[in-house]
């Protein structure tokens, strides 16, 4: 069973929400700036909230990045409310804890209902890359790299395809303080998307962290960085149209390369620049590995990027324009079937 409801959830009347045993499943995104209150405290103060399912270390910190629970966890509940900002991204940490979530109730022969606060998804309707051709790392869905939907359009489309019987119920994102009052990054949605571009990078900036470059993870500017101890500056690396290349280096504070030197570039977005993350991410790899033998394309990298094509393009095998007609009719096909899922009326698109 499926709802999609435009009253914000405070104001649900579902006995399960106004008596039952409720679990919240958030991120620090869940704060409300009309009521200065967060999710939890609605049944705090209710008095029935028995569970809260949060990250595993303070904001900023490497554990923010991740919600754990097991099956066990959910069995004595009858809600578990979520409501994280997702970041439009796939492999993004915290959604695919929530669709672990729905992988895990859909198993169980009885268990809570499932409530959905969505939020407006920060890197917009634009749609890059393309749907997994293989199986894709565990939970994570199989949309576009960068799929364009909010959290509530994808949990409904991850159902879908589970072929899940549990109720599901979705509150709009434009009723809730969040969605009216504040930007999608206003609040960082996890420790590596502090800012403005930081959504408009992860795309193909995630890729980085499944090689040995790291994307500035544990900087001040995550996915705007790529370097590693190893690398030098000399040559200029490829970059589209409106994107500037600037030689630098950087200290992480954490994660790899943790109080090491790091060389490389930072990514420089001109004004009204429209920025391909996937294309530029997989160009600039190639572009790295033909230079230096330090830099491998791993399993780990394949896996996550889950395209025979752009697999290929990586290992030296086709050209870059090839890669580029393959992403552009992927991306098309993502957006014919992501329509059928959408909840609100502004529409995926690509770059053209």
């Amino acid at each position: 069973m499926f709802s999609f409801r435009t009253t914000p959830i405070s104001e649900q009347l579902d006995k399960g929400l106004t008596e039952g045993r409720v679990g919240c499943f958030c991120t620090p995104g869940c704060w409300d700036p009309g009521s200065g209150r967060y999710l939890y405290d609605i049944f705090r103060e209710r008095g029935n909230l028995v569970r809260v399912f949060s990250p595993g270390g303070p904001e900023f910190s490497p554990g923010a990045s991740h919600i754990d629970f097991d099956t066990s966890s959910l069995e004595d509940l009858d809600a578990v409310v979520v409501e994280i900002q997702d970041v439009g991204t796939r492999s993004f940490g915290p959604t695919r804890d929530v669709l672990r979530l729905l992988g895990m109730r859909a198993r169980m022969e009885e268990g809570p209902s499932i409530y959905i606060v969505d939020h407006i998804n920060p890197a917009g309707r634009l749609t890059e890359g393309t749907i997994p051709a293989v199986e894709p790392e565990p939970w994570t869905p199989r949309v576009a790299h960068r799929h364009a939907l909010t959290l509530g359009e994808l949990c409904g489309l991850y159902c879908t395809e589970i072929g899940a019987r549990f109720p599901l119920h979705v509150i709009s994102a434009l009723v809730g303080g969040a969605g009216k009052e504040l930007l999608g990054w206003a609040v960082p949605p996890s420790p590596d998307i502090t800012g403005l571009f930081s959504c408009d990078m992860c795309s193909g900036g995630s890729l980085w962290t499944r090689t040995a470059v790291t994307p500035g993870i544990g900087t001040p500017r995550p996915y705007e960085f790529i370097g590693a101890p190893f690398l030098s500056t000399a040559g200029i690396p490829p970059s589209p149209p409106g994107v500037l290349m600037r030689p630098c280096s950087f200290t992480p504070a954490w994660g790899m390369y943790e109080g090491e030197e790091c060389h490389g570039w930072q990514i420089v977005l001109l004004p009204g620049a429209q920025y391909h993350s996937l294309l530029h991410s997989v160009q600039l790899m190639k572009w790295i590995a033909d230079r230096n033998s330090r830099f491998e394309i791993t399993a780990p990298l394949l896996d996550r990027i889950c395209d025979p094509v752009i697999s290929e393009y990586l290992r030296g095998g086709i050209t870059f324009d090839i890669v580029q007609e393959h992403v552009k009719g992927e991306e098309q096909k993502w957006i014919r079937k992501a329509r059928r899922f959408l909840l609100y009326d502004d529409s995926p698109y690509r770059i053209k």
